[in-house]
């Protein structure tokens, strides 16, 4: 543990910053602890520095406020929201970022890398802007204004939405874990009207885009145009492919498929993610090649290894190759619009196009049975290939 010289209350530790002051004396009844210890979440000094600094004039105005309400002072009952005092007291919550820890300790085993990142991200986000208090000192004005700054810093609703979805999560499961009173303050906040002509959805690849992309990939033969040549007529969530393993592909016999499953590397969305996939057309092609290729048993060992799966740097990648080959708004992920389109075009039955797609199946009668039969499977998909 190294202190740095210039600013006052940061620690450097194995590379990592961290602000660490003491509770005065006059004020140690207010905490739990004697001292005020915080990751601050980089290994930018100068970055450690501004939200060291953002930190200590919380606390500086924190304190003060403190010193205030606690005197004899006639001025007192003029205050808008006194802040606990000798009579008052003080929360046993625990405070965000321990609620973050038990959240991602309890659930994130289970989970990908990036549970744990957007649950660190959001609160991160959020202490920075109100400083790290126990779960139910925030009020709902607080989170208000914490909303109106992110939009104010330019992001997206749905990067909004995702990030405090992720601190209303991170709040309900603690409360429940811990027996506390239910806490609202972060439930039901309004992000704005739903506004459906300006939403940016994704948009599928037209039929003879998809062939002209896929020729390419044939041209190109390497990992990367492997994997979006098997997206582009299976259907597959990125995800879902980077994780494959040589095991998962079955080439020998009448119908090739691939039977997706989840593996502790990546884990699949839903239950009904878990399938068998027909390889046809470019998938077969591209399936064979990556299998043939593989020096691992990782079949696209770029993107994925025994510690995880890196979706997010594929679709970075695979998107910027895409971008000036497909209409606008178009992704990788619009591969996936396109199948269900495709398959719509040849008249293929609604319960075999969620079960080919691994989307969501309704109905009680669905859970009776084996399901269809690889060969019918294969049947539809061929079409859907051999369709001009």
């Amino acid at each position: 543990m190294r202190l740095t010289k210039r600013t006052h209350y940061v620690f450097e530790k194995r590379g990592w910053f961290y602000f660490s002051r003491r509770i005065p004396c006059d004020l140690s009844r207010h905490y739990r602890t004697t001292r005020i210890v915080m990751a601050l979440r980089t290994r930018s000094k100068r970055s450690a520095e501004t939200r060291a600094a953002s930190l200590a004039a919380k606390l500086d105005q924190d304190w003060l406020t403190l010193r205030w309400t606690n005197q004899d002072d006639p001025l007192r009952r003029f205050m808008n929201s006194p802040v606990a005092g000798p009579d008052i007291p003080t929360s046993n919550a625990p405070t965000l970022s321990d609620a973050r820890d038990l959240y991602v300790r309890l659930k994130g085993p289970a989970r990908s890398k990036t549970f744990s990142q957007a649950a660190d991200r959001a609160v991160s986000y959020f202490t920075e802007a109100l400083g790290d208090l126990p779960i139910d000192a925030y009020s709902r004005q607080q989170v208000n204004e914490f909303r109106d700054a992110l939009f104010a810093r330019g992001l997206t609703k749905a990067s909004v939405t995702r990030l405090v979805t992720t601190l209303r999560a991170i709040v309900n499961f603690t409360t429940k874990e811990q027996g506390l009173d239910e806490i609202r303050t972060f439930s039901g906040v309004y992000l704005g009207e739903e506004d459906i002509a300006s939403e940016n959805k994704r948009k599928p690849i037209p039929l003879e885009t998809i062939r002209s992309v896929q020729a390419e990939c044939v041209a190109l033969d390497d990992e990367a145009r492997w994997l979006i040549a098997l997206v582009s007529d299976t259907g597959m969530r990125l995800a879902e492919a980077t994780g494959l393993v040589k095991e998962d592909v079955i080439l020998k016999g009448p119908n090739p498929h691939i039977r997706l499953r989840e593996h502790k590397w990546r884990r699949l969305k839903t239950r009904g993610s878990e399938r068998l996939i027909p390889l046809v057309g470019s998938s077969l092609w591209a399936a064979s090649r990556a299998l043939e290729s593989a020096n691992t048993p990782f079949l696209f060992s770029k993107y994925c290894g025994p510690e995880g799966c890196n979706a997010n740097s594929a679709s970075g990648g695979l998107n910027k190759w895409l971008k000036p080959r497909v209409p606008d708004q178009c992704v990788v992920h619009s591969f996936r619009h396109s199948f269900r389109d495709r398959l719509r075009a040849v008249e293929c039955p609604r319960d075999i196009i969620d079960r080919l797609g691994g989307w969501t199946i309704g109905g009680v009668s669905e859970g009776y049975g084996e399901g269809y039969p690889l060969e019918v499977l294969t049947k539809w998909m061929k079409m859907i290939t051999e369709r001009s």
